[in-house]
């Protein structure tokens, strides 16, 4: 796959009543139900953009830094993106851009990700 500046992948996913009460009971007993979609779900959407979609298979995640702006809703269309910022081939590094929105366009959480790939090719 070739990659280029500002190439852009994304998702949309709603996370459900019963998705909270999962990652709850996952997280130990005791653990409330969260009344909005927990940081790490939101993380795990951009994981799965870069180990699938965009830059793919063979994406090693180096760095992530997340900055959350608003609660996500349960049980609304979340859009998550990442877009290809810098290219570095001769280090087989990618810098993107990640974004997480609410389907009325809030702004949920913005980022920045760094992740190794063995072909980046120059686009």
């Amino acid at each position: 796959m070739s990659l280029d500046l500002g190439q852009r992948a994304e998702l949309t996913r709603s996370y459900t009543a019963q998705d909270m009460r999962d990652f709850a009971g996952m997280a130990g007993e005791g653990t409330p139900v969260p009344d909005a979609v927990p940081g790490p779900l939101i993380g795990g959407l951009f994981s799965y953009l870069l180990g699938v979609k965009l830059p793919g298979r063979g994406t090693n995640y180096l760095k992530q830094s997340l900055e959350f702006l608003a609660p996500a809703p349960v049980g609304e269309p979340l859009t998550a993106s990442v877009t290809i910022t810098r290219l570095r081939p001769e280090k087989h590094l990618v810098d993107l851009e990640t974004v997480c929105e609410a389907a009325d366009g809030t702004r949920i959480c913005q980022g920045r990700a760094l992740v190794y790939v063995e072909d980046v090719g120059k686009g």
